[in-house]
């Protein structure tokens, strides 16, 4: 019985890990044993190797177990992690949103869905459905379509459309909108002080286009929102994930956190409490390993809810179905046909985000003037801006970075 119960704690369990040539051996015995995926980073790219190299590791993950599920960061512009090394060649939403056409969106979406599939990876957690609502907010910006909720929520739908035709399964992400705050769970607990009405009106939207669209997995945000709930952060709290996203919104895929070893979790409530909290809220898959790539905490965390269960505190149903969810997103990616997408979108994108004014044909080398507050910690350390770029094209360029 405990051995069942283990084998389904590890079917909810998706961390991350440290190499490029081959997996662990403890993260192919946990696949052996159970394990419902892992997510890849940057640290696990070589850019020598580029997709290549991905598609080998993940092949060796497969092998470990062919229901594991491989999901990684790609959003395109500032977040990639298959090209953390150079930067995304990939527009990013805010540019998407820009161009605002819904057609182009898909195709771009369809064009990196079918390199991730070429490279072995089943889940993508893109798209961003947060609204860009408050400036000040630090950690989403120009990662969302924009500050319109309507206009988020057809991007949003066509991405989803697009990459899930290549048979790489979408995640909505963050429920239930990180948008409207102005801190970074990365590094503490947002509040979004918005009322339930507003939230409806403005944060919601995006999230009901997605479900529309059979998005497969919605990633929660660890914020506080005090008109639903205002004593847990939304990946721990029944009232939103289950009340609000799965009954008023009627989503019944794949519910994923977004990394618990983010400080609004790993700094309050722990790795381990958090698990068992995040299943009993109607949360199906638990990521970790952004920064804490440790098989102890794997096997914690796995104790923690096998010892829920045993004590009445978690439902056996819930963790059952939780890994069944799971499970059942493994078989519909092995078994998604995909669509023929032959035309390169990215290029095509990128050149219509552009509005230049007057003549910009440079004739001697430019002084560039780069305003840059630093990376967030969900981009990390990618490289940015035109500077370097130029000074390739124009020897004699001038670069000058001005941080705050």
């Amino acid at each position: 019985m405990r051995s069942d119960l283990r084998e389904l704690a590890l079917a909810t369990l998706f961390p991350g890990f440290i190499g490029t040539f081959e997996p662990p051996e403890w993260v192919l015995r946990l696949a052996g044993e159970g394990l419902g995926g892992v997510v890849l980073f940057g640290r696990n790219v070589d850019p020598r190797r580029g997709d290549a190299g991905v598609a080998e590791l993940t092949g060796q993950l497969h092998a470990a177990r062919s229901d594991l599920l491989v999901a990684i960061d790609e959003e395109g512009g500032d977040v990639t992690r298959l090209d953390a090394a150079e930067g995304s060649s990939l527009p990013g939403n805010a540019a998407l949103g820009a161009i605002d056409d819904v057609t182009l969106t898909q195709r771009v979406a369809a064009e990196l869905g079918e390199r991730l599939r070429t490279c072995g990876i089943d889940v993508n957690f893109a798209p961003v459905a947060d609204v860009d609502a408050d400036e000040r907010n630090p950690v989403i910006g120009v990662r969302a379509f924009g500050s319109d909720p309507e206009l988020v929520s057809r991007h949003v739908s066509a991405w989803v459309l697009g990459q899930q035709a290549q048979g790489v399964a979408a995640a909505a992400k963050h429920f239930p909108g990180h948008g409207g705050t102005e801190e970074d769970s990365h590094l503490t607990t947002p509040v979004l002080r918005d009322s339930l009405e507003d939230v409806r009106r403005q944060a919601l939207p995006p999230f009901r286009a997605a479900v529309k669209a059979d998005v497969k997995l919605v990633m929660t945000a660890h914020i506080l929102m005090p008109a639903v709930d205002p004593g847990a952060p939304a990946t721990l709290s029944r009232e939103i994930v289950t009340g609000l996203l799965r009954e008023e919104l009627g989503f019944d895929g794949v519910v994923v956190t977004d990394g618990l070893d983010m400080h609004a979790i790993s700094r309050t409530v722990g790795h381990a409490e958090a698990a068992v909290l995040a299943l009993q809220a109607g949360v199906d898959a638990l990521c970790i390993g952004g920064d804490t790539v440790e098989p102890g905490r794997v096997e914690e965390m796995a104790a923690a809810i096998v010892g829920a269960v045993e004590s009445g505190r978690l439902s056996g149903d819930r963790l059952a179905e939780a890994a069944e969810r799971v499970r059942s997103l493994a078989q519909w990616c092995r078994n998604a046909d995909r669509a023929d997408e032959s035309l390169p979108a990215a290029s095509i994108a990128a050149k219509q985000a552009v509005r230049a004014h007057g003549d910009v044909a440079l004739t001697d080398p430019p002084l560039v003037l780069e305003l840059w507050e630093g990376p967030s910690v969900a981009a990390g350390n990618v490289p940015w801006g035109v500077g370097a770029l130029l000074a390739a094209r124009l020897p004699g360029t001038e670069v000058v970075r001005l941080t705050a």
